[in-house]
Order: C-alpha cells, then sequence, then structure tokens
C-alpha cells in the first residue's frame, strides 16, 4: 500500500488511513531521512489512537510512553543517537518489544537485527513538489 501525502497538514489523514493496520501490529517500524516526517505521523497516530499526552520525539530518552483511550501502553522509541546494539539491549528493548504495548520505531536501521520478523514497515520518502509518500510493507504481518 502506498499513500501519497501532499503536505505534512495532510498527514492526520493519512494517519486515519493507515491506524487500523499499525494497531494490529505490534511493532511498527518508521524509515526515512531525517525531516521526512516520522514522528509527525507517530504524532498524528496517537491522536488517532486518542492519547492525551504531548507527543515528542525521545531523542535523547529513547523511549516515551504514552497510553491510548482504552490505558493500553504504546512505545514511542527513537534509535537514532545509539551506536551500538548493546545500548538497545541495555534500554530493555526485549521488555517493549515482546509485550503488549504497540512499539513505534524511528530509526529501526540501527536496530535491525533486534527487529522481530513480524514487525510492519512504513518507509517514507518526500517525492516530488515536497510530496511525502509512506509505502506499507505488508510482507512482515503482525501477530494474530
Amino acid at each position: 500500500m502506498t499513500i501519497s501525502v501532499p503536505e505534512l497538514k495532510d498527514l492526520p489523514a493519512a494517519a486515519e488511513i493507515i491506524a487500523p493496520i499499525v494497531r494490529k501490529a505490534q511493532i511498527v517500524a518508521f524509515h526515512g531521512e531525517m525531516g521526512a516526517g516520522k514522528t509527525t505521523l507517530i504524532k498524528a497516530l496517537c491522536n488517532v489512537f486518542g492519547v492525551r499526552d504531548t507527543v515528542v520525539s525521545p531523542t535523547f530518552a529513547l523511549v516515551n510512553e504514552y497510553h491510548d483511550a482504552d490505558g493500553l501502553p504504546i512505545f514511542h522509541f527513537d534509535f537514532y543517537r545509539i551506536n551500538s546494539l548493546d545500548e538497545a539491549c541495555d534500554l530493555g528493548y526485549e521488555e517493549y518489544f515482546y509485550s503488549a504495548g504497540l512499539c513505534l520505531v524511528e530509526w529501526p536501521e540501527k536496530i535491525t537485527p533486534l527487529l522481530p520478523p513480524h514487525t510492519l514497515h512504513l518507509y517514507m520518502k518526500t517525492g516530488k513538489e515536497a510530496q511525502l509518500i509512506i509505502r506499507i510493507d505488508i510482507k512482515h504481518k503482525a501477530c494474530p
């Protein structure tokens, strides 16, 4: 599935479309260059899920925890600043990835060997005229 987003202000509409797919996944990897809109899309998805907390990139904390409208946890990771897989291990990534919470992962390229096979991958890139293109890789099925 590919979604074209003409401008960042249109991301909430895209989030509405992809939210059911994201909700079924346990772990969602957001791929894209710096400034591609990963955090903005995660904010929009959290809004769709009823998160009332302020959603910000956990660049320095590595992980932020939010709760959806039903009180279920959503874990937002940003692995941009890690330098080794050991740092993700020290964070205790397994406790998050194998919990009942939804894990939204920015910069998953930094921890590729740690991502479970059922990870859902979203690829974001800018296209012509600053258009954002979101491609969802559904070959990795979410756990039932």
